[in-house]
């Protein structure tokens, strides 16, 4: 089994937990609890930098511990907490052992592992909201760091002809390869690695990119020239300070600016391809 480190940073203020998850995340870290007290995040025991991890601390000023944890404790403790997440009037995310009955257009099942993306963090529920307002409809759709894969499985419930997701974490590309399967999406396809890896002649009509900034940022170039024309680009991962920055860069790209939608201190923003 994998083992995992575990590091806390002691802060009730919940607004500087939203920022620490976005510099975490950008570190490798993959799975974020939001306690009263302190934020809680996980990241692969051989992937672990203690240097970087104080640097972080230290930046906002926190005191922070860290223990490590094997992979079977952690996924029977995620379980037991994990809740189903409703997101508008629209879609559910529940576990397989969840016994819910919710009348919503669509539910998705999954099953709750240490990935980034259940549906719970406000970057996914603002995907899924965004995705509600896009035409699916025959479409060919790229999920850039598809996470567990919910974005992509919703996609093909919403009527994508065929859906690419991609992720280069291989505790994400398992477990979206799971939940892909037990929502019997066959249309979706999903591929362990990055964007270099997709065939720079592909066309999609609708890309989902929940990542983070700097990545955004870096791969824009390429994440504009595999949108088609008249196509959809849908961004998160991005807190409301990089709004700017992230719609500048995709402008300068070619791309045009739809809107920004808002939750939490965070936001997803849309854009088209001309």
């Amino acid at each position: 089994n994998m083992q995992y480190t575990k590091a806390a940073l002691i802060t009730s203020d919940s607004e500087l937990q939203q920022v620490l998850i976005a510099s975490l995340s950008e570190l490798g870290y993959t799975g974020f609890e939001e306690a009263d007290n302190a934020l809680i995040a996980y990241i692969p025991f051989d992937e672990f930098d203690s240097e970087q991890l104080d640097e972080v601390a230290n930046y906002h000023k926190l005191s922070v511990t860290i223990e490590d944890i094997k992979d079977q404790n952690w996924n029977a403790a995620w379980e037991s907490n994990f809740e189903h997440v409703l997101v508008e009037d629209f879609c559910l995310v529940r576990a397989d052992f969840h016994n819910i009955k919710v009348n919503v257009p669509h539910e998705i099942v999954i099953t709750p592992k240490m990935s980034f993306g259940t549906g719970h963090h406000a970057t996914t529920q603002l995907m899924m909201q965004g995705m509600k307002d896009i035409d699916f409809t025959s479409a060919s759709v790229f999920d850039f760091g598809t996470g567990t894969g919910i974005l992509a499985i919703l996609a093909q419930k919403l009527g994508a002809k065929n859906v690419l997701a991609i992720d280069n974490d291989e505790w994400s590309y398992e477990n979206a390869t799971e939940n892909i399967e037990k929502n019997s999406a066959e249309n979706v396809t999903i591929i362990k690695g990055s964007i270099e890896d997709i065939d720079s002649e592909s066309r999609f009509n609708v890309i989902l990119a929940n990542i983070n900034r700097n990545i955004l940022v870096t791969y824009m170039k390429q994440l504009v020239a595999l949108t088609a024309e008249g196509g959809t680009v849908l961004m998160s991962g991005l807190l409301t300070d990089d709004e700017l920055l992230v719609k500048n860069e995709a402008i300068e790209e070619g791309l045009e600016y739809i809107e920004t939608k808002k939750l939490n201190n965070w936001i997803t923003i849309k854009l088209k391809k001309p």
